[in-house]
C-alpha cells in the first residue's frame, strides 16, 4: 500500500469552502441558520484540534490510569449530553438509571471488544482503548438520548391506556411493554439502518480513514464489521438497561403510575 499523503495546513483550510457553500446556501433561501450552522463548524474546528493534541499527549504517555482517566471524563461527558439532548422533563429516577445504563451498557461491550475481539494486551492501551470507547460510547449516547425521549413521550401519551390495563389487572411491566418496546425500537433503529447500508450504499468514516492512511481494505473491512457488531451491541445494550429498569420510574410501590407533569 503507499504511503498516506499528508493534508497541508492551507489545503485544509481549502476544504472550508464546503462551508462557505453552505452558508451562501442557507443565507440565499432565507433559512436562517448561518450562525448556528457557523458556530457548529468552528466548535468542531476547535475541539478536534485540542482532541488531537491531547491524544497526542495520551498515546505517548500510555499509562492505565490516564487511560481510565480519559475514559470516565468521555462517560460523564456522554451522559451529560443525554441530559441536554433529551428536551422533555425526566425524573430524578429515570436519570440515574440513565447514567447507570451508559456505564453498564458501553463498559461490557469496550472490555469485550478490546479483551476478546481484538485481543490487544495490556487492554488499556491507549491507542485502542480511546478511539474503540469514544465510538461505542458515542452511539450509546445517540441511542438511549433517543429511547428515554420516546419513553417519557410514550408513557405520557399512553398514559390512559397503561392505566386501564393496570385496572385489568396487568403488571406494571406488562401495563408497559408496547411503549417500552416502541422506544427500544426506535432508539436501536438508527445503527440497524446503518448496517443494511454500509458497503453498497456507503463506506463508513472509519474504514475510509484506515485505507486513506495506507491500511489493506481487507483489514479495514475486518475492523469495520467488528466495530459495528460492537456498535450494535453495545447500544443495545445500552438501550435495554434504560427500559429495564426506565419504565420502574413511572410507578410507585403501589404499582400505580405518578405524576408525569
Amino acid at each position: 500500500m503507499n504511503d498516506i499523503v499528508e493534508i497541508e495546513w492551507w489545503r485544509l483550510v481549502a476544504a472550508y469552502a464546503f462551508l462557505v457553500i453552505v452558508l451562501i446556501i442557507t443565507w440565499k433561501q432565507g433559512i436562517g441558520r448561518e450562525k448556528e450552522i457557523f458556530i457548529s463548524a468552528l466548535r468542531m474546528t476547535v475541539q478536534l484540534l485540542v482532541m488531537g493534541y491531547v491524544l497526542v499527549a495520551v498515546f505517548d504517555i500510555n499509562h492505565f490510569l490516564l487511560s481510565l482517566g480519559v475514559l470516565g471524563l468521555m462517560e460523564l461527558f456522554a451522559i451529560y449530553n443525554v441530559y441536554q439532548r433529551i428536551k422533555v422533563k425526566i425524573s430524578r429516577k429515570l436519570k440515574t438509571v440513565i447514567a447507570f445504563s451508559m456505564l453498564l451498557g458501553t463498559g461490557l461491550p469496550i472490555l469485550y471488544f478490546l479483551i476478546v475481539v481484538i485481543n490487544i494486551e495490556p487492554w488499556w492501551e491507549a491507542q485502542y482503548l480511546i478511539p474503540i470507547a469514544g465510538m461505542l460510547i458515542g452511539n450509546s449516547m445517540t441511542g438511549i438520548a433517543l429511547g428515554a425521549e420516546r419513553l417519557v413521550n410514550g408513557m405520557r401519551a399512553q398514559k390512559d391506556t397503561v392505566e386501564g390495563a393496570l385496572m385489568l389487572g396487568a403488571t406494571p411491566y406488562i401495563a408497559s411493554r408496547p411503549v417500552v418496546n416502541g422506544a427500544f425500537n426506535a432508539a436501536t433503529m438508527p445503527v440497524i439502518n446503518s448496517m443494511m447500508g454500509m458497503g453498497i450504499v456507503f463506506l463508513p468514516g472509519m474504514m475510509t480513514g484506515q485505507i486513506l492512511s495506507g491500511v489493506s481494505p481487507l483489514v479495514a473491512i475486518e475492523y469495520q464489521i467488528a466495530i459495528m457488531l460492537g456498535l450494535l451491541g453495545s447500544v443495545s445494550l445500552t438501550v435495554f438497561t434504560l427500559m429495564h429498569f426506565g419504565y420502574k420510574t413511572f410507578f410507585n410501590q403501589d404499582a400505580q403510575l405518578v405524576d408525569m407533569d
